[in-house]
């Protein structure tokens, strides 16, 4: 695999800057403890994510990051170093949501996004969908969260004539 670099940063990136097959890794982002059990008190208060004490007798052996914050980091990194900062119009979605290890409190996360397709849009010219795959590894370079996501990306403007 060939890691890419963007010619443009995000401020000046438009569809046409997202080129199928390429592969680029970003990052880094590193969880602590407090933010892993604040996150999980209000939105995933499951114990092994916020009880220390009852986490180390379950199966993960201490505090782990509910999927859905390793969710959120990845999508922190996602937008602050692929979407486009001038262009990013939505998402319809993400598909195929995995989070095969647990992140733990220390743990520094990058993410590798692989450009899958990029498609015009067939009723809207002005603009195209780019589907991505991915992928947080963490710093022993386990994977811990991968999805494919899909942006919809405007068209860079054409110079007037």
């Amino acid at each position: 695999m060939t890691l890419h670099s963007f010619a443009l940063p995000p401020d000046d990136r438009y569809f046409e800057d997202y080129t199928p097959g390429d592969v680029y890794e970003f990052g880094t982002i590193t969880v602590t403890e407090p933010e892993i059990i604040e996150f999980a008190r209000q939105f995933d208060p499951q114990y092994f994510h916020v009880d220390p004490e009852k986490a180390v007798q379950s199966r993960f052996g201490g505090i782990i990051a509910s999927g859905w914050h390793t969710v959120c980091l990845v999508m922190r990194l996602f937008v602050n170093h692929f979407v486009s900062h001038v262009a990013s119009l939505a998402s319809p979605g993400v598909d195929e949501v995995r989070w095969p290890n647990p992140v733990r409190p220390g743990d520094t996360l990058r993410i590798r996004v692989t450009i899958l397709d990029a498609r015009l849009s067939r009723s809207k010219p002005d603009r195209g969908v780019v589907r991505s795959k991915l992928e947080a590894i963490n710093q022993k370079d386990e994977l811990v969260c991968s999805m494919v996501g899909m942006s919809i990306i405007g068209r860079r403007p054409q110079a007037p004539r």
